[in-house]
């Protein structure tokens, strides 16, 4: 028996059946993927984790999205047109369908709109688009939308996959809806088969407008365990998967590198460390800052990537005109830091204890292993609460019952503080858990949101980078760079700027 054969048996023998079963049956056109966790809610709407936004995308469609290199591509839209600088008018495809065979109109563009600005739905994306004044079907396959004022992200508010109408237009609770676990959409796959901790098997979609996908079939294989995860890509039972910077360092061989193609790219995320600002021990600003000064950024990003990462100084990356490069990271010193926290009254007969929560199945786990060793040189006592993800968001983070908490952001390239940074956003079902409120970052928001001048809207955004990295609501820690192996048999891959999967719909295996 092969030495890595041995090893599953010994370990994961659960995995190794299943996984040998999988590759003795499926045909050559079927792509094997991993998810680590359940997807909660396979809603657009409603897909605030990543695992359900990971699956959403294959079912459904926006009305336009960026392509490649980070230009508006048309979708459902046929074309676009602003009237003036308030009134946007799409034409709309007259050949979509449903996966269940009825036609898309405009009537669907209409009722998603309408949900997602409803009392009942508690959704992150709403605040894209409560400054919109109306929305009017024109006709069975344009829509007219008039905005309040001149918004700077008008055209992107429709990125927003769209929902189908005549099968929810009667729905009593979307929250609860049979159809977030069954949707149906217009996108270039179906979901055939989801079930909570199990494999998720998508079909490509026959009718797809643009052309039925080379691939008939995508399958998720649910691999909570990350070891298992990087067992099965080393096993070439995955055709696409994630290296982390120590696997790519000191754990592929040359067979590895003989099977994958391995592209490398700076991400679009970041991690941190957030604290409960509701909580009596991080609202005073004395200790947030003993803590920033606690952390030494640099040694995590080698430890952690092996130099395949940067320092993050703040909520915007680089490569925007909103990151401001006058911010530079804090350098630990643990001297000032004890000082700081002495001021707050701590020292070593009273020292700050905190808990720092995060999940399993991500490198966070040995982050935050790092940074409670980190914090005990400033005296300060971290402990570790580790859960699985659906448990962590659903027990913790949302109803933010934590004290501190290590997770990332994905950041879309247009950046917008509104969801995560406004006082507003601290509400049910908002990204702003942590509580932050500052009224001179809400004020700035606000403007921002009306200047379309893209000159004076980054210096508004580089403004509120600084404000918010001198209140220290997060650590910002670390931007990662994204490595991704894709099965050598799998063309045409090319890189971008959204990552190696834009094109996936042409993908041959």
């Amino acid at each position: 028996m092969p030495k890595f054969l041995l090893i599953w048996y010994n370990h994961k023998m659960r995995y190794f059946i299943l996984f040998f079963i999988i590759t003795i049956f499926s045909n050559a056109s079927t792509l094997h993927l991993s998810i680590s966790a359940n997807p909660s809610r396979i809603n657009p709407i409603l897909s605030t984790d990543s695992s359900s936004s990971e699956i959403t995308q294959w079912i459904f469609n926006s009305l336009i999205t960026y392509n490649k290199d980070g230009k508006i591509k048309k979708m459902l839209a046929k074309s676009y047109e602003f009237k003036n600088d308030t009134t946007l008018i799409f034409h709309l495809r007259d050949d979509v369908k449903w996966s269940d065979g009825k036609p898309f109109t405009a009537k669907d563009v209409l009722f998603t709109y309408k949900t997602i600005i409803s009392p009942k739905i508690f959704t992150p994306y709403s605040s894209s688009f409560k400054h919109i004044k109306k929305v009017v079907m024109m006709d069975k396959y344009t829509i007219k939308v008039i905005y309040k004022y001149p918004y700077f992200k008008a055209l992107e508010t429709w990125m927003m996959e769209i929902l189908p109408e005549h099968l929810l237009k009667n729905e009593k609770n979307m929250m609860t809806s049979k159809f977030n676990q069954a949707p149906i959409g217009t996108g270039p796959y179906i979901l055939k088969k989801f079930s909570i901790s199990n494999d998720i098997v998508l079909d490509a979609n026959p009718n797809y407008f643009i052309h039925k996908p080379y691939i008939n079939e995508i399958i998720y294989h649910y691999l909570p365990d990350a070891s298992a995860n990087f067992l099965m890509l080393k096993s070439g039972l995955l055709d696409v998967g994630s290296l982390t910077p120590l696997q790519l360092e000191r754990q592929i061989d040359d067979d590895f590198k003989k099977r994958y193609s391995i592209y490398e790219a700076p991400s679009h995320s970041y991690s941190y460390m957030g604290f409960n600002l509701k909580n009596k021990k991080f609202q005073n600003p004395l200790v947030r800052k003993a803590l920033s000064l606690a952390i030494n950024r640099k040694q995590l990003a080698q430890v952690m990537f092996f130099g395949h990462a940067r320092v993050c100084t703040g909520p915007f990356l680089p490569g925007t005109g909103a990151f401001n490069k006058d911010v530079k990271a804090p350098k630990q010193d643990i001297k000032k830091a004890k000082e700081l926290l002495k001021m707050a009254g701590y020292d070593k007969k009273h020292p700050l204890t905190f808990e720092l929560s995060t999940n399993t199945g991500s490198t966070r786990t040995y982050m935050a292993q790092i940074l409670q060793s980190q914090l005990k040189k400033a005296g300060v006592i971290v402990k570790l609460r580790i859960m699985e993800w659906q448990a962590f968001l659903n027990t913790v983070v949302m109803p933010k019952r934590f004290e501190a908490v290590l997770l990332a952001w994905s950041v879309g390239l247009k950046p917008d503080a509104y969801s995560i940074w406004d006082s507003e956003s601290d509400k049910k079902g908002g990204f702003n858990f942590v509580g932050y409120k500052n009224k001179e970052v809400d004020k700035l928001i606000k403007k921002a949101e009306r200047t379309v001048d893209n000159k004076k809207f980054d210096a508004i955004y580089r403004r509120i980078f600084r404000l918010i990295t001198d209140d220290n609501p997060y650590l910002f820690l670390i931007i990662p760079n994204s490595i991704t192996a894709v099965n050598k048999k799998i063309h045409p891959v090319s890189p971008s700027l959204i990552g190696v999967m834009h094109n996936v719909i042409e993908w041959k295996k």
